[in-house]
Protein backbone atom coordinates (compact mmCIF):
# COMPACT_ATOMS: atom_id res chain seq x y z
CA UNK A 1 0.00 0.00 0.00
CA UNK A 2 3.02 2.59 0.14
CA UNK A 3 3.00 5.23 -2.11
CA UNK A 4 -0.58 5.13 -2.72
CA UNK A 5 -2.57 8.40 -2.26
CA UNK A 6 -4.20 8.64 1.06
CA UNK A 7 -7.51 8.16 0.85
CA UNK A 8 -10.00 11.05 0.70
CA UNK A 9 -12.74 10.96 2.96
CA UNK A 10 -15.52 13.67 4.39
CA UNK A 11 -13.87 15.52 6.47
CA UNK A 12 -10.97 15.76 4.02
CA UNK A 13 -12.86 17.23 1.73
CA UNK A 14 -14.31 19.55 4.01
CA UNK A 15 -10.81 20.84 5.22
CA UNK A 16 -9.34 21.16 2.42
CA UNK A 17 -12.79 23.39 1.12
CA UNK A 18 -13.03 25.44 4.28
CA UNK A 19 -16.46 24.22 4.95
CA UNK A 20 -18.14 21.91 7.03
CA UNK A 21 -18.92 18.11 6.40
CA UNK A 22 -22.57 19.15 6.25
CA UNK A 23 -21.59 21.42 4.05
CA UNK A 24 -19.74 18.85 1.52
CA UNK A 25 -22.86 16.60 2.41
CA UNK A 26 -25.42 19.07 0.73
CA UNK A 27 -23.27 19.66 -2.47
CA UNK A 28 -23.22 15.99 -3.06
CA UNK A 29 -27.14 15.15 -2.03
CA UNK A 30 -28.89 18.35 -2.46
CA UNK A 31 -26.36 21.46 -4.07
CA UNK A 32 -29.06 23.62 -4.76
CA UNK A 33 -28.89 24.55 -0.72
CA UNK A 34 -25.72 25.92 -1.46
CA UNK A 35 -24.58 28.85 -2.92
CA UNK A 36 -22.78 28.62 -6.39
CA UNK A 37 -19.41 29.53 -5.25
CA UNK A 38 -19.29 27.93 -2.05
CA UNK A 39 -20.76 24.64 -4.69
CA UNK A 40 -17.71 25.21 -7.00
CA UNK A 41 -15.23 25.75 -4.21
CA UNK A 42 -16.57 22.06 -2.74
CA UNK A 43 -16.87 20.05 -6.03
CA UNK A 44 -13.09 21.56 -6.79
CA UNK A 45 -12.07 19.86 -3.59
CA UNK A 46 -13.52 16.92 -4.52
CA UNK A 47 -11.84 16.36 -8.00
CA UNK A 48 -8.31 17.29 -6.72
CA UNK A 49 -8.78 14.98 -4.15
CA UNK A 50 -10.32 11.93 -5.82
CA UNK A 51 -13.11 11.39 -3.07
CA UNK A 52 -15.13 9.20 -3.85
CA UNK A 53 -18.73 9.32 -2.04
CA UNK A 54 -19.53 6.55 0.25
CA UNK A 55 -22.75 5.50 1.35
CA UNK A 56 -23.03 7.72 4.78
CA UNK A 57 -22.46 10.45 2.16
CA UNK A 58 -24.40 9.56 0.02
CA UNK A 59 -27.67 8.48 2.68
CA UNK A 60 -27.06 11.01 5.27
CA UNK A 61 -30.57 12.35 4.79
CA UNK A 62 -31.96 9.01 4.97
CA UNK A 63 -29.59 6.90 6.78
CA UNK A 64 -30.21 3.85 4.95
CA UNK A 65 -28.37 0.77 3.85
CA UNK A 66 -24.92 1.55 5.95
CA UNK A 67 -22.52 -1.27 5.57
CA UNK A 68 -19.92 -2.22 8.44
CA UNK A 69 -16.88 -3.89 7.37
CA UNK A 70 -15.10 -6.42 9.53
CA UNK A 71 -12.18 -7.86 8.37
CA UNK A 72 -11.82 -11.83 9.49
CA UNK A 73 -8.88 -13.51 10.35
CA UNK A 74 -8.00 -17.19 9.91
CA UNK A 75 -8.85 -19.86 12.36
CA UNK A 76 -6.16 -21.04 14.32
CA UNK A 77 -5.58 -24.72 14.67
CA UNK A 78 -5.09 -26.19 18.00
CA UNK A 79 -7.50 -23.22 19.75
CA UNK A 80 -10.78 -24.17 21.17
CA UNK A 81 -12.65 -20.58 21.51
CA UNK A 82 -15.33 -19.68 19.17
CA UNK A 83 -15.15 -15.85 20.49
CA UNK A 84 -15.33 -14.15 17.23
CA UNK A 85 -18.49 -16.30 16.32
CA UNK A 86 -20.08 -14.94 19.18
CA UNK A 87 -19.09 -12.16 18.53
CA UNK A 88 -19.79 -12.00 14.88
CA UNK A 89 -23.68 -13.11 15.50
CA UNK A 90 -24.07 -9.90 18.08
CA UNK A 91 -22.97 -7.51 16.05
CA UNK A 92 -24.86 -8.65 13.20
CA UNK A 93 -28.01 -9.00 15.04
CA UNK A 94 -27.78 -5.55 16.92
CA UNK A 95 -26.77 -3.96 13.59
CA UNK A 96 -30.22 -4.75 11.87
CA UNK A 97 -31.76 -3.36 14.50
CA UNK A 98 -30.04 -0.58 13.90
CA UNK A 99 -30.73 -0.28 9.77
CA UNK A 100 -27.03 -1.57 9.67
CA UNK A 101 -25.73 -4.37 7.44
CA UNK A 102 -22.18 -5.74 8.36
CA UNK A 103 -19.76 -7.00 5.42
CA UNK A 104 -16.98 -9.21 6.29
CA UNK A 105 -14.04 -9.16 4.33
CA UNK A 106 -10.35 -11.20 4.09
CA UNK A 107 -7.19 -10.28 3.02
CA UNK A 108 -5.19 -11.55 0.51
CA UNK A 109 -1.68 -11.15 2.62
CA UNK A 110 -2.69 -12.50 6.04
CA UNK A 111 0.55 -11.00 7.10
CA UNK A 112 -0.52 -7.52 6.12
CA UNK A 113 -2.72 -5.96 8.87
CA UNK A 114 -4.20 -3.25 6.54
CA UNK A 115 -4.48 -5.22 3.60
CA UNK A 116 -8.13 -5.00 2.23
CA UNK A 117 -9.24 -1.56 4.07
CA UNK A 118 -8.18 0.58 1.48
CA UNK A 119 -9.69 -1.04 -1.27
CA UNK A 120 -12.95 -1.15 0.61
CA UNK A 121 -12.71 2.54 0.88
CA UNK A 122 -11.67 3.03 -2.68
CA UNK A 123 -14.61 1.29 -3.94
CA UNK A 124 -16.97 2.96 -1.40
CA UNK A 125 -18.43 -0.37 -0.35
CA UNK A 126 -17.95 0.69 3.29
CA UNK A 127 -19.25 3.22 5.58
CA UNK A 128 -17.50 2.32 8.39
CA UNK A 129 -15.52 -0.40 10.44
CA UNK A 130 -15.05 -2.38 13.25
CA UNK A 131 -11.71 -3.15 14.22
CA UNK A 132 -10.52 -6.48 16.87
CA UNK A 133 -7.47 -7.83 17.37
CA UNK A 134 -6.16 -4.30 19.16
CA UNK A 135 -4.41 -6.25 21.22
CA UNK A 136 -1.97 -7.87 19.29
CA UNK A 137 -0.55 -4.56 17.93
CA UNK A 138 -2.58 -4.41 14.99
CA UNK A 139 -2.59 -1.15 12.75
CA UNK A 140 -5.60 -0.77 11.58
CA UNK A 141 -7.60 1.52 14.15
CA UNK A 142 -4.21 4.41 13.92
CA UNK A 143 -4.30 3.81 9.92
CA UNK A 144 -8.26 4.80 10.05
CA UNK A 145 -8.12 7.37 12.48
CA UNK A 146 -5.02 8.74 10.56
CA UNK A 147 -7.93 8.68 7.35
CA UNK A 148 -10.74 10.06 8.87
CA UNK A 149 -12.80 6.82 8.50
CA UNK A 150 -15.83 6.21 11.03
CA UNK A 151 -15.05 2.85 12.88
CA UNK A 152 -15.32 1.53 16.32
CA UNK A 153 -12.35 -0.56 17.84
CA UNK A 154 -13.53 -4.06 20.05
CA UNK A 155 -10.56 -4.05 22.38
CA UNK A 156 -8.65 -1.10 23.86
CA UNK A 157 -5.76 0.48 22.26
CA UNK A 158 -2.99 -1.15 23.92
CA UNK A 159 0.31 0.60 24.41
CA UNK A 160 -1.39 3.84 22.94
CA UNK A 161 -2.48 5.96 25.96
CA UNK A 162 -3.23 8.83 23.65
CA UNK A 163 -5.97 7.09 21.54
CA UNK A 164 -8.71 8.82 21.45
CA UNK A 165 -11.00 6.67 19.30
CA UNK A 166 -14.58 4.75 20.21
CA UNK A 167 -13.66 0.95 21.83
CA UNK A 168 -15.61 -1.49 23.78
CA UNK A 169 -13.42 -4.09 25.74
CA UNK A 170 -13.77 -6.22 28.81
CA UNK A 171 -12.07 -5.83 32.02
CA UNK A 172 -9.80 -9.15 32.05
CA UNK A 173 -8.56 -7.91 35.47
CA UNK A 174 -11.45 -7.69 37.55
CA UNK A 175 -12.73 -11.02 36.26
CA UNK A 176 -9.47 -13.03 37.06
CA UNK A 177 -9.34 -11.52 40.43
CA UNK A 178 -12.97 -12.63 40.90
CA UNK A 179 -12.47 -15.82 39.74
CA UNK A 180 -9.40 -15.84 42.62
CA UNK A 181 -11.68 -15.09 44.92
CA UNK A 182 -14.06 -17.91 43.85
CA UNK A 183 -11.29 -20.65 43.95
CA UNK A 184 -10.22 -19.27 47.74
CA UNK A 185 -13.79 -19.83 48.99
CA UNK A 186 -13.33 -22.92 47.68
CA UNK A 187 -10.57 -23.74 49.48
CA UNK A 188 -7.67 -23.31 47.34
CA UNK A 189 -4.39 -22.19 48.36
CA UNK A 190 -2.32 -22.80 46.01
CA UNK A 191 -3.63 -21.74 42.44
CA UNK A 192 -1.44 -21.42 39.86
CA UNK A 193 -1.17 -19.31 36.76
CA UNK A 194 -1.44 -20.78 33.46
CA UNK A 195 -1.13 -17.64 30.94
CA UNK A 196 0.47 -16.16 28.06
CA UNK A 197 3.32 -14.57 27.04
CA UNK A 198 4.34 -11.10 28.40
CA UNK A 199 4.37 -10.01 25.02
CA UNK A 200 0.09 -10.24 25.12
CA UNK A 201 -1.43 -6.92 26.20
CA UNK A 202 -4.66 -8.42 27.45
CA UNK A 203 -3.08 -11.50 28.59
CA UNK A 204 -0.77 -9.21 31.11
CA UNK A 205 -4.17 -7.46 32.02
CA UNK A 206 -5.83 -10.62 33.07
CA UNK A 207 -2.76 -12.13 34.85
CA UNK A 208 -2.62 -8.76 36.97
CA UNK A 209 -6.29 -9.73 38.16
CA UNK A 210 -4.38 -13.14 39.57
CA UNK A 211 -1.65 -11.45 41.18
CA UNK A 212 -3.27 -7.88 42.64
CA UNK A 213 -5.82 -10.53 43.93
CA UNK A 214 -3.35 -13.71 45.44
CA UNK A 215 -1.60 -10.58 47.11
CA UNK A 216 -4.71 -9.05 48.75
CA UNK A 217 -5.52 -12.69 49.86
CA UNK A 218 -1.92 -13.01 51.69
CA UNK A 219 -1.56 -15.98 49.32
CA UNK A 220 2.02 -17.18 47.43
CA UNK A 221 2.82 -16.24 43.86
CA UNK A 222 6.21 -16.72 43.59
CA UNK A 223 6.88 -20.00 41.00
CA UNK A 224 3.30 -20.01 40.65
CA UNK A 225 3.16 -19.15 36.74
CA UNK A 226 4.16 -20.07 33.56
CA UNK A 227 3.63 -18.72 30.16
CA UNK A 228 3.09 -19.60 26.72
CA UNK A 229 1.35 -19.89 23.12
CA UNK A 230 -2.57 -20.29 23.30
CA UNK A 231 -2.73 -23.53 22.00
CA UNK A 232 -4.42 -26.76 23.36
CA UNK A 233 -1.10 -28.33 23.41
CA UNK A 234 0.71 -25.74 25.51
CA UNK A 235 -1.81 -26.10 28.50
CA UNK A 236 -1.11 -29.48 28.74
CA UNK A 237 2.64 -29.55 28.60
CA UNK A 238 1.95 -26.56 31.08
CA UNK A 239 -0.79 -27.95 33.59
CA UNK A 240 2.01 -31.58 33.49
CA UNK A 241 4.87 -29.17 34.57
CA UNK A 242 3.44 -27.79 37.51
CA UNK A 243 2.06 -31.09 38.67
CA UNK A 244 5.11 -32.79 38.83
CA UNK A 245 6.59 -30.33 41.66
CA UNK A 246 6.89 -31.56 45.10
CA UNK A 247 4.28 -29.18 46.38
CA UNK A 248 1.78 -28.75 43.68
CA UNK A 249 -1.30 -26.89 42.87
CA UNK A 250 -4.68 -27.60 43.52
CA UNK A 251 -5.95 -25.03 40.96
CA UNK A 252 -5.26 -23.85 37.40
CA UNK A 253 -6.14 -20.63 36.76
CA UNK A 254 -5.93 -20.24 32.80
CA UNK A 255 -6.05 -16.99 30.68
CA UNK A 256 -8.13 -18.96 28.13
CA UNK A 257 -10.84 -21.84 27.56
CA UNK A 258 -8.20 -23.28 24.73
CA UNK A 259 -5.14 -23.46 27.62
CA UNK A 260 -7.71 -24.47 30.38
CA UNK A 261 -9.16 -27.37 27.70
CA UNK A 262 -4.92 -28.80 27.80
CA UNK A 263 -4.76 -28.42 31.37
CA UNK A 264 -7.63 -31.04 31.49
CA UNK A 265 -5.96 -32.73 28.77
CA UNK A 266 -3.15 -33.20 31.68
CA UNK A 267 -5.47 -33.84 34.53
CA UNK A 268 -7.00 -36.54 32.63
CA UNK A 269 -3.70 -38.61 31.61
CA UNK A 270 -2.79 -38.96 35.23
CA UNK A 271 -6.28 -39.80 36.63
CA UNK A 272 -6.68 -36.95 38.31
CA UNK A 273 -10.26 -35.32 38.55
CA UNK A 274 -10.97 -32.10 38.04
CA UNK A 275 -13.17 -30.29 40.70
CA UNK A 276 -13.93 -30.53 44.07
CA UNK A 277 -11.91 -33.49 45.96
CA UNK A 278 -8.89 -32.89 42.60
CA UNK A 279 -7.81 -30.20 40.89
CA UNK A 280 -9.97 -27.32 40.07
CA UNK A 281 -9.79 -25.72 36.71
CA UNK A 282 -10.73 -22.62 35.37
CA UNK A 283 -10.69 -20.66 31.94
CA UNK A 284 -11.47 -17.30 30.23
CA UNK A 285 -14.33 -17.00 27.15
CA UNK A 286 -16.78 -19.71 28.01
CA UNK A 287 -16.51 -21.45 24.66
CA UNK A 288 -19.02 -23.87 23.02
CA UNK A 289 -16.17 -26.29 24.36
CA UNK A 290 -16.34 -25.48 28.09
CA UNK A 291 -20.08 -25.89 28.03
CA UNK A 292 -19.38 -29.55 26.60
CA UNK A 293 -16.33 -30.72 28.20
CA UNK A 294 -17.24 -33.43 31.04
CA UNK A 295 -17.50 -31.87 33.51
CA UNK A 296 -18.25 -28.86 32.41
CA UNK A 297 -15.73 -25.82 32.14
CA UNK A 298 -15.94 -22.91 35.31
CA UNK A 299 -15.26 -20.03 33.06
CA UNK A 300 -15.42 -16.22 32.71
CA UNK A 301 -18.06 -15.58 30.21
CA UNK A 302 -17.35 -12.28 28.12
CA UNK A 303 -20.41 -10.29 27.76
CA UNK A 304 -20.52 -9.96 23.86
CA UNK A 305 -24.05 -9.61 23.51
CA UNK A 306 -23.46 -6.12 25.32
CA UNK A 307 -20.46 -5.40 23.73
CA UNK A 308 -22.55 -5.63 19.98
CA UNK A 309 -25.22 -2.79 21.46
CA UNK A 310 -22.16 -0.43 22.57
CA UNK A 311 -20.16 -1.03 19.45
CA UNK A 312 -23.26 -0.33 17.11
CA UNK A 313 -24.23 2.67 19.54
CA UNK A 314 -20.65 3.88 19.05
CA UNK A 315 -21.22 3.54 15.15
CA UNK A 316 -24.18 5.40 14.59
CA UNK A 317 -22.63 8.33 16.94
CA UNK A 318 -20.04 8.52 14.60
CA UNK A 319 -22.01 8.32 11.42
CA UNK A 320 -24.16 10.40 12.41
CA UNK A 321 -21.44 13.29 13.33
CA UNK A 322 -22.35 13.15 16.96
CA UNK A 323 -20.13 13.30 20.17
CA UNK A 324 -20.02 10.48 22.46
CA UNK A 325 -21.24 10.71 25.58
CA UNK A 326 -19.50 7.04 26.67
CA UNK A 327 -16.48 6.43 24.00
CA UNK A 328 -14.68 4.18 26.07
CA UNK A 329 -16.79 1.48 27.34
CA UNK A 330 -15.11 -1.73 29.83
CA UNK A 331 -17.76 -4.41 30.66
CA UNK A 332 -17.39 -7.10 33.23
CA UNK A 333 -17.13 -10.70 32.25
CA UNK A 334 -19.73 -13.29 33.97
CA UNK A 335 -17.45 -16.19 35.72
CA UNK A 336 -19.93 -19.71 35.02
CA UNK A 337 -19.58 -21.79 37.39
CA UNK A 338 -19.62 -25.59 36.47
CA UNK A 339 -18.31 -29.16 37.40
CA UNK A 340 -14.41 -28.48 36.92
CA UNK A 341 -14.66 -25.96 40.47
Amino acid sequence: MAGQRPVATLATVAEAAGVSRQTVSNALNSPELLRPDTLARVQEAIETLGYRPNRAARNLRTRASHLVGLRVEPALEGTASGLMDRFLHSLVETCRTADLHVLLFTAEDVNDPLDGYDGLLQSAAVDAFVVTDTYRGNPAASWLDQHQVPFVAFGRPWGEPTATHPWVDVDGHAGVAAAVDHLVDRGHRRIAWVGWQDTSFIGEDRRGGWLARMTERGLPTEGWELRGEDTVDYGRRAAHDLLDRAEAPTALLCVSDTVAMGALHALAERGIHPGPGGVGVVGFDDSLAAQLVTPGLTSLRQPLEQIGVEVVRLLKDRLELRTSDEPHVILSPELVVRGTT
